[in-house]
């Protein structure tokens, strides 16, 4: 079973006194095993990256630290991309899930959230299972005391390596990639007392790593906040007073590679919910003087607030508290809505004002947790710092909050890192191709001001970054232009790809008059036929009561080879007319994005009409396309038309002098033909 696996990695890996003498050179070491550090390594290796990844406790790999659950609205989709580009989550998810579910049903497929309550060991033992079976990854465990930097030029640093705890000697590396989560000069409070620490029961991470980047590369460092609910006893719940909600009778796996999920839908287990009351309230402020955490003024997420938090902002209101499994095995239970700080006994005082937990016992009491955080504006679209080569953040540390945001960063992170090592070009994902795109588009450019979740209503291109189609938008890219896809993923890609488009292909030939459709689709749908008035299938399937089983059982011979792509045939062709009229649009973001801004750019003294403010922002955030220049805070229409005119003139400069220099090249001498054939050409060529 795991264990004999465990305690393989275990041998392997552990190094806690001679740290082995692995003091050999790795193309990129990636610090943190959360979901962030987990897909970076992983996508580092996949590149072609000898990766190192080194975290403070092997058996906390792959661990969830807060709620056990995977996807959601926004989120579902990021988990979607990053299993695109061949990372672990997704896969993850579908092994571990015992409550499979799609939000935003009622609404349009573009927004609707895949979601999955976890196991908690399944989750970690599967991402501990992959990461032993990746190539060209090692695993060690140890706490990073200094990232090792040298100064190339006054303001430039290049990354070398880092220093583990201990005196043991330096790891050297091309990149390094910090995915340090909340622990980076993390603190934990409950009640009135605080103590070092990431989590519950693991210490932070080293001072010198804060140090190191405050001071020796002076990056601009915030404080953050976020907090747990305290996780309670099943069996001391009387659910009977909860509302049920059972799983979907057909549960929707998150990876491309799966047709259905590890835990059948009959073994799946049901969430329930239940409502706060006054006396919920009540306990709140009455814990207010003994709450230190919630009376810092440092910022915590608004979406996912404390009860304490909600209780303030929206006093005599009953909100909703969703009780979920923590694993098939398990007796605990996670009360989701209910993060709080307060003293331990106040904490079990507030949870028994809700009737079905009148009685309720609690295994381990909620606290709060602060830690820094890197402004993210100081970072490229390939999440590398701007001053420093060869040093990539993701997760947490840029001010982002929850798994699936850290897992798409890491990804993107290891990606980039391993490129930069191997001597490859860096890369960005456009905000029109992905919502990673969008995920890191807003953090470079417009920076945070609180923990940072993904919504559907960031993108702008939402319903073409559909989570149906998130392989058609990344793997063959990932596989062709990235390097970190496997031929297998690809090769089935490649296959659904151009099955749908043999499939619509056959749709569009498919023209009837309505009159002979209703006669072709009298048996096969119910009350819809009056409304038919199109000539094509496809245009048929924008009809939200006619599926594309409907159309195959009318025209078998046709259709009938293309069931396995029936849902997502209906949802293509209600969105493909919209898509269409998008295409303008995202032409010109995508012209805009390929206008690069030099990173040397002296825009205080620019010749260009832009007024102070406009110049303090370009200057202090240094966007790298114009692209990214007109997402900025603050800038107006107007500062926007005269940068592009400045870079345009000066596309249109380089482009003259190119031409100019390639005309002489190619040029005739004009004097005696050379004594020696083809020397003097040579020469000039």
């Amino acid at each position: 079973g795991f264990t004999s696996l465990r305690n393989g990695l275990s041998r392997v890996s552990r190094a806690p006194a001679g740290y082995r003498a692995i003091h050999r050179r790795y193309d990129v070491i990636v610090v943190g095993g959360g979901h962030a550090g987990t897909e970076a390594a992983a996508a580092a290796a996949r590149v072609g990256a000898e990766t190192l990844l080194v975290t403070q406790k092997i058996d906390t790999i792959g661990a969830l630290s807060c709620n056990p659950s995977l996807g959601g609205v926004g989120k579902g989709q990021l988990v979607r991309e990053v299993d695109a580009l061949d990372g672990l989550c997704g896969r993850a998810g579908d092994r571990a899930g015992i409550h499979f579910s799609v939000l935003n049903r009622s609404k349009g497929p573009a927004v609707w959230g895949p979601r999955a309550q976890l196991d908690r060991q399944r989750y970690r033992d599967f991402i501990q299972a992959e990461l032993l079976a990746t190539p060209r990854l090692e695993v060690m465990e140890g706490s990073v005391e200094e990232l090792l930097v040298e100064e190339e030029r006054p303001g430039r640093h290049r990354v070398t390596g880092i220093r583990l705890a201990g005196h043991a000697p330096p790891l050297e590396a091309s990149s390094v990639i910090l995915t340090t989560g909340t622990f980076l000069s993390g603190f934990l409070f409950l009640g009135q007392t605080s103590s070092p620490g990431g989590r519950i029961g693991d210490p932070p991470s080293s001072s010198g790593l804060s140090r190191t980047l405050k001071e020796t590369l002076g990056l601009q460092v915030g404080r953050l906040r976020t907090g747990t609910p305290p996780r309670i006893l099943k069996d001391s719940v009387d659910l009977t007073l909860a509302t049920l909600h059972p799983p979907d009778q057909h549960p929707t796996p998150f990876s491309f590679l799966n047709t259905h999920t590890h835990c059948k839908p009959e073994e799946q287990l049901p969430c329930y919910l239940v409502r706060t009351t006054p006396g919920v309230d009540r306990v709140v402020m009455e814990s207010l003087d003994d709450n230190s955490h919630i009376q810092e003024d440092t910022k915590g997420p608004r979406y996912c607030p404390s009860i304490e938090s909600r209780v303030l902002r929206f006093p005599g209101r009953s909100h909703q508290v969703w009780l979920e499994p923590e694993g098939m095995t398990s007796n605990l239970l996670y009360p989701q809505g209910l993060s709080m700080t307060m003293p331990p006994d106040m904490q079990l005082r507030l949870l028994r004002q809700i009737p079905a937990l009148h009685r309720v016992e609690i295994s381990t009491p909620g606290y709060g947790v602060q830690y820094d955080y890197v402004c993210p504006t100081q970072l490229c679209p390939s999440l590398q710092v701007k001053t420093t080569q060869g040093l990539f953040l993701a997760g947490q540390i840029n001010g982002t909050t929850g798994y699936e945001e850290a897992a798409a960063q890491g990804l993107w992170a290891g990606v980039n890192a391993a490129r930069s090592a191997l001597a490859a070009p860096l890369l960005a994902l456009s905000r029109t191709e992905s919502y990673i795109g969008v995920l890191i588009d807003d953090l470079v450019t417009r920076g945070v001001t609180e923990p940072y979740r993904m919504f559907t209503s960031r993108a702008e291109f939402r319903t073409l970054l559909r989570p149906d189609n998130a392989d058609l938008r990344l793997t063959l890219k990932g596989f062709e232009e990235v390097g970190c896809v496997s031929a297998q993923r690809y090769n089935e890609a490649v296959r659904v790809k151009e099955g749908l488009e043999e499939a619509f292909s056959t749709l569009g030939s498919l023209s009837r008059s309505p009159r002979d459709w209703r006669k072709t689709l009298e048996t096969s749908t119910k009350g819809v036929l009056r409304i038919v008035s199109f000539s094509r299938a496809t245009e048929l399937l924008q009809y939200n009561d006619i599926t594309y089983d409907d159309l195959a059982a009318a025209l078998p011979e046709s259709l009938a080879p293309f069931l396995e792509f029936s849902q997502r045939l209906k949802i293509e062709a209600v969105y493909r007319p919209h898509c269409e009229l998008q295409k303008k649009e995202i032409q010109r973001i995508e012209r805009e994005e390929g206008m690069y801004l030099s990173p040397d750019l002296d825009y205080l003294s620019l010749p260009v009409s832009l007024s102070n403010e406009v110049r303090e922002i370009l200057d202090r955030v240094r966007p790298t396309t114009l692209g990214a220049a007109t997402r900025l805070p603050g800038m107006t229409p107007a500062a926007i038309v005269h940068l592009l005119n400045f870079v345009t003139q000066k596309n249109n400069n380089q482009k003259k002098i190119i031409h100019n220099q390639h005309s002489r090249a190619h040029k005739k001498p004009s004097g005696p033909e050379p004594s020696e054939g083809g020397e003097r050409a040579g020469a000039v060529s």
